[in-house]
């Protein structure tokens, strides 16, 4: 072009915006700037998104002073344009005083605020500004409702979101599809599912976005299988998913831990060729890592046609849950040979499998890394490392990262009382939670979940209860069910059954907590009534209710009622789950079938760590403990190394067949070769069978040297051992060590 004049130049720069060539658009206005000609309000809205794209404010805020001096600032557009900018920025403070300078303040202006806000999650403030937009006449479109909507399912009142609706009705707007959309999105989150499916049926010519609200309205409720259910019926009704849908159904499947819907999902993705679609593919490997089949997810990793950093950090954060260390260890360095760079969420999933004591050492390294790498200032980090510091037992160093930080989260002061909590110092938890308070920091349902499980008296736990009932907006279930197990240990079942009527029966997690009470509290024939109930209203349990079933049974001792259960569990599909497995060997050896017991193992393909710690603890249970020592021994051939709870349980079978001497060289040997840390527990079956066979003096020199307080079970079952073997001299000594323990009992009451 010979001549090029301002309207030429705006669509040149409005062209390389279209097909995405942000920079390119940047340095067509610069050239256009050089020859001389001032830009337009045009030009500028133009221009104005591409530093948005770019996150260049700086350049935004000198746009901002072009349209002062070009004096397009008055546009119907511009400004609008420049909130929304400033709202991407999350600057609302310029952004309100724009708002608040236009002398008339049209819709999209309005819109413009309104969105500003919502994106930040300032929701208060964008139902705020609706308020004021209705009090100004100002007549909202379809954009206003659908941002305001938005906003009304965070600040979970369900009036105001029904206040939007009407409004929305009386300005002839909710015969849109999208607001119907927004609408039906709004009440599934506020948990007015009723209303969500009685607008979603008020449709005749429902679209994809409408059926893909539906479905995830049903999965944000829990109840996955109608989420299944919605699905299904979409492509009956010749709706083609894409990605969202296909997504929400694999998050279904990954909640509800079905594997078999899983896999069909899986066919399904592969022969519509979703399988290109990375985000659905990353969405699968989480699936089949939440349904602990981290096998599949390896297998599926390396065919993935392409993969990104979430696709890695899918991977390792599934290995960080199983425990293994040296998987998440391996992944990270290949991550890096290939290229890809680690973020945030790969450090933090690598960070958050560190929890045993003897692997301090090799997460320091990572905590070097993440000072290397410039993350030392991200508090959600750092609260990893502390969470990491204080899981394998260095409360210290937990401590001198928790001072550290400058502004310290209720996230920061939820992993150390945690970190406190799992070291038993529960004083330490008392004297944060007291601190916390008065450094002004709000405790949240965590914090208060934090104290529920150490309460010694039922005076604190009702206590805590009040707190929350005072200062918590929201009394979020997990708080609800384990306030329900703290009443439980006090064997006060009728506050358990005041705080089940208050929880959703529509959720499996209430019936679970239910169950676990009446299991917690002795009330086992109570605990298999309860299955049946929930099974009579429809509810379908998971893996968790199985578990709950199952121990119930193995606490009756009834064989007839364990065939029973085994039968559901085949027909419903939780043969498959490994920890219902090892439940399952479990019930039977304490049913008195050691023979289906063992056979469950031989025939179990993916046997962990738990399972053969439950096949020896059987053999132990029946006095077999040549046999518990011969699979302790298959167990390290396989490759597996035994933890804390497999030395407990062939410990105790030693116990229960009188085995000294290869108790004496397990002992040893899961300090010097494995070590691991000796707890209670494993001087308690040492003390129990050196007692037994008359080492009297052995166990009385061992229980000397403790590192920490015996508790009053250990003394106790020695000194039983001393009156059976006529021991005086070293059953006063145990006497004496009794009667200190109960003082200081007394005392610290």
């Amino acid at each position: 072009m010979s001549q090029r004049d301002l309207v030429s130049w705006n669509a040149l720069v409005c062209g390389y915006l279209t097909n995405g060539y942000c920079p390119e658009a940047f340095e067509a206005f610069r050239e256009m700037l050089a020859v001389g000609l001032m830009p337009s309000a045009s030009t500028l809205v133009s221009v104005i998104p591409v530093c948005m794209i770019l996150g260049e404010l700086s350049s935004g805020r000198s746009l901002h002073g072009f349209a002062i001096k070009c004096g397009v600032l008055d546009d119907e557009v511009m400004t609008p344009t420049l909130i929304s900018m400033y709202g991407c920025f999350s600057d609302l403070n310029s952004a309100r005083k724009l708002f608040e300078m236009m002398l008339e303040k049209h819709v999209v202006a309005w819109n413009a605020m309104i969105s500003a806000y919502a994106k930040v999650g300032e929701s208060g403030e964008a139902c705020g500004v609706f308020q004021l937009m209705h009090r100004s006449d100002t007549k909202p479109n379809l954009v206003t409702l659908v941002s305001v909507l938005s906003s009304c399912c965070n600040l979970a009142n369900a009036c105001y979101g029904e206040s939007v609706h009407a409004i929305g009705i009386k300005f002839g707007l909710t015969y849109n599809v999208g607001v119907v959309s927004a609408l039906v999105s709004m009440y599934a989150k506020l948990g007015e599912l009723d209303a969500a499916r009685c607008l979603f049926n008020s449709v005749s010519e429902k679209n994809l976005l409408l059926w893909n609200s539906m479905i995830s309205g049903y999965l944000l409720d829990g109840l996955w299988h109608k989420s299944l259910d919605i699905f299904i019926d979409m492509i009956a009704n010749g709706v083609m998913p894409d990605a969202i849908s296909i997504i929400s159904v694999i998050s279904a499947c990954s909640i509800s831990q079905d594997l078999r819907s899983g896999d069909s999902a899986h066919a399904y993705i592969i022969r519509n060729g979703f399988d290109s679609v990375v985000n659905v593919m990353d969405g699968l490997l989480s699936m089949y890592s939440a349904c602990h089949r981290l096998d599949a997810s390896l297998n599926l990793f390396h065919k993935m046609k392409a993969r990104n950093v979430i696709s890695w950090n899918v991977l390792i954060s599934g290995l960080a849950k199983t425990g293994d260390t040296e998987g998440c260890m391996a992944f990270f360095h290949q991550m890096g040979q290939e290229g890809v760079k680690f973020d945030l969420i790969t450090l933090i999933s690598i960070i958050s499998g560190f929890n045993q004591v003897d692997q301090i050492t090799t997460g320091m390294p990572f905590h070097a890394l993440v000072i290397k790498s410039g993350y030392s200032s991200d508090t959600q980090l750092t609260n990893a490392l502390i969470s990491m510091y204080a899981n394998c037992g260095n409360m210290r160093a937990g401590q001198l990262l928790f001072n550290s930080l400058e502004m310290k989260s209720v996230v920061s002061w939820n992993a150390l009382m945690m970190g406190y909590r799992d070291c038993n110092l529960f004083e330490e938890v008392m004297v944060l939670f007291d601190q916390m308070k008065m450094g002004g920091q709000k405790p949240n349902s965590v914090t208060l979940l934090n104290l529920l499980p150490i309460c010694i008296f039922q005076q604190q736990g009702k206590s805590i209860h009040a707190f929350a009932l005072r200062n918590l907006s929201i009394m979020e279930s997990s708080f609800l069910t384990s306030t329900m197990c703290m009443y439980a240990r006090f064997e006060n079942l009728d506050y358990c059954h005041l705080l089940f009527e208050q929880l959703d029966k529509r959720n499996i997690t209430s019936w679970n907590t239910k169950m676990s009470v009446y299991l917690q509290s002795r009330h086992i024939a109570n605990s298999v009534t309860c299955f049946k109930e929930l099974l009579t209203l429809g509810m379908q349990p998971d893996s968790v209710t199985i578990l709950i079933l199952v121990s119930a049974c193995s606490v009756l001792g009834s064989l007839e009622l364990a065939q029973c259960i085994t039968s559901f569990i085949i027909r419903k599909g939780f043969d498959k789950n490994i920890s219902v497995i090892n439940a399952l060997i479990d019930m039977y050896a304490k049913c008195g079938s050691i023979a289906i017991a063992k056979d469950l193992f031989n025939t179990s393909h993916n046997k962990d760590t738990i399972t053969w710690s439950v096949i020896i603890n059987a053999f132990g249970i029946h006095g077999d403990g040549l046999a518990a020592l011969d699979l302790f021994s298959k167990m390290q051939d396989a490759g597996l190394k035994p933890d804390d709870v497999t030395i407990i349980s062939i410990l105790s079978a030693c116990s229960h067949s009188g085995l000294v001497e290869e108790a004496r060289v397990i002992f040893k040997s899961m300090i010097e070769d494995h070590w691991i840390k000796p707890r209670m527990e494993h001087y308690a079956c040492m003390v129990d069978l050196l007692g037994r066979m008359g080492y009297l003096d052995e166990a009385y020199d061992l229980i000397r040297r403790l590192p920490f307080k015996p508790c009053s079970s250990l003394l106790e079952s020695l000194l039983g051992a001393c009156r059976s073997h006529g021991n005086v001299e070293i059953g006063e000594a145990i006497g004496k060590l009794l009667l200190e323990l109960k003082s200081c009992s007394s005392n610290s009451l």
